[in-house]
């Protein structure tokens, strides 16, 4: 994840979950990809650090585990840099400039200047993230296959050059709820939509006061359309109990339920699924530098294997002079 700010229900749903269920089979990784955050973001760099301490107590918050998982900074393995550098000696430009995000993002980011080589190299980078550690799979939503495509051909460029090295990985498509803003926008941390991870219990409070719902229903006894509503996407996504969901559709259906019950019925669901969250996240924060040794572990740990695929790598192309 790319330190950019604080995390939200969309990250908890859309990945993190996923990455605390998928520790019971594989042996993972999971970083702070800071040198990312820097190929957009590269002109304000003054919260990165302090966002990738934060992001990291709400790995651990969520479920993350560091007994069995190896969290670290991307920027303390250096040899991410290296690898991404001599995959940019073989790439084509042309294969970066046909990624789906590049043009979709020079046009969306406008107040930027994304002429940056950083930027148009970014997929290297992501290559190399993976490769080095020799993944066999990356979680990704299906919005982000053609990426890992562009992985595999990078590896397999490598190979026909160089002879083989890599692992080609493969994606391991997971569903990837997409929950809406508050306002029924896009959620984005820009549009000031989203619930934190690490907000209050009052906070979410008001927040879901706050939220859009059917605009046609201006009284509690007016039938209120459910499909595409952004409370009852979030009561699908957080709240547990199912008979009582289908009991406020219902309900919400027929005109004999207001806005205020199901709101606060959601906040309900909301807190009782961040209240364990906010206890270990505090409990993580209680140990003064503990996110950052923690951190700086998982990256040599990380850069012992990163090391021996630059070995590999360097012998491969006849760049090794021991």
């Amino acid at each position: 994840m790319r330190p950019t700010g604080k995390l939200h229900l969309g990250h908890l749903v859309g990945a993190l979950q996923n990455w605390v269920d998928l520790q019971a089979e594989y042996d993972c990784f999971y970083f702070v990809a800071d040198w990312h955050a820097l190929t957009s973001g590269y002109a304000d760099t003054s919260q990165i650090t302090a966002f990738a301490l934060d992001n990291a107590a709400d790995w651990i918050a969520a479920g993350i585990d560091p007994e069995r998982s190896t969290l670290f900074v991307q920027s303390l393995v250096p040899e991410h840099a290296e690898l991404s550098l001599l995959l940019s000696m073989i790439v084509p430009i042309p294969w970066l400039e046909r990624v789906p995000t590049y043009k979709e993002q020079i046009d969306q980011l406008t107040d930027r200047d994304l002429s940056s080589i950083g930027f148009l190299g970014y997929p290297l980078l992501q290559t190399a993230d993976v490769i080095i550690y020799n993944a066999k799979y990356v979680p990704v939503g299906e919005d982000q296959v053609a990426h890992l495509e562009l992985s595999r051909e990078i590896v397999r460029r490598f190979h026909y050059l160089y002879g083989p090295v890599f692992v080609e990985p493969q994606p391991l498509l997971t569903p990837v709820p997409r929950l809406p803003g508050l306002d029924n926008r896009k959620m984005s941390k820009s549009y000031q939509n989203t619930i934190d991870l690490s907000d209050a219990a009052e906070t979410v409070v008001t927040k879901v006061r706050q939220m859009y719902t059917d605009p046609k229903r201006i009284r509690a006894d007016i039938p209120g359309t459910v499909e595409g509503n952004p409370v009852f996407t979030y009561h699908d996504a957080f709240n547990t109990d199912r008979d009582e969901v289908e009991d406020l559709k219902t309900r919400y259906r027929e005109g004999r339920v207001g806005d205020v019950e199901v709101k606060k019925k959601l906040a309900a669901a909301i807190n009782a699924r961040l209240e364990p969250m906010r206890e270990r996240r505090a409990a993580v924060l209680a140990r003064p530098g503990y996110l950052r040794d923690l951190l700086v572990a998982g990256s040599e740990k990380a850069r012992t294997h990163a090391a021996d695929t630059m070995e590999r790598v360097r012998e491969a192309m006849r760049l090794s002079y021991r």
